[in-house]
């Protein structure tokens, strides 16, 4: 039989991996969704560079002294902002990075799953509290990692062992 306080932990680690399960499912919505325009407006403002530099130079537009300059003048300033572009999207990498918030909401929903099939008499919840911090932890590390340019074992390959042998330490 269930005591109260095995109810509580019960109830926060559930609520804690609903959490965690939403937040990553988000995140990975707005990346997409960043990753998305930006590439879009990559391919956009990168076609309308050459159009406009490719018309700058036919004679149809050397007639027209008006249009010739804003020619002149919007393809220099349609390559900032494709630059701009290009650089936000390298530097945030969104692709990737929807990529991960994927497989990280994928994997929490596993391991949830796997809690909620456990019987709750063998449940260990301070082992359940460790695997979701530690899991979190990790994918929060490997992001920052990823971010500045710093290779990391990712944390499938930590929970598995497959990091040069070094396991999360998981109280049992």
């Amino acid at each position: 039989m269930e005591t109260q306080n095995e109810n509580v932990m019960d109830k926060h680690i559930q609520e804690r991996y609903k959490n965690a399960i939403e937040y990553y499912w988000g995140a990975s919505r707005a990346n997409k969704q960043w990753y998305k325009r930006t590439r879009s407006y990559t391919v956009i403002i990168g076609s309308l560079v050459t159009l406009i530099a490719s018309l700058t130079s036919s004679t149809i537009i050397d007639k027209n002294v008006n249009l010739k300059t804003a020619f002149e003048l919007g393809t220099p300033i349609l390559a900032a902002v494709l630059t701009t572009i290009a650089g936000f999207s390298q530097s945030f990498q969104w692709g990737s990075t929807w990529q991960n918030m994927v497989l990280t909401a994928q994997q929490l929903q596993k391991e949830y799953d796997r809690y909620l099939v456990t019987p709750i008499n063998e449940r260990n919840f301070s082992k359940e509290v460790e695997i979701l911090n530690l899991f979190v932890i990790n994918e929060s590390r490997g992001f920052f990692d990823r971010m500045l340019g710093i290779a990391r074992p990712s944390v499938d390959e930590t929970i598995n062992g497959q990091n040069g042998g070094i396991t999360p330490k998981i109280n049992s």
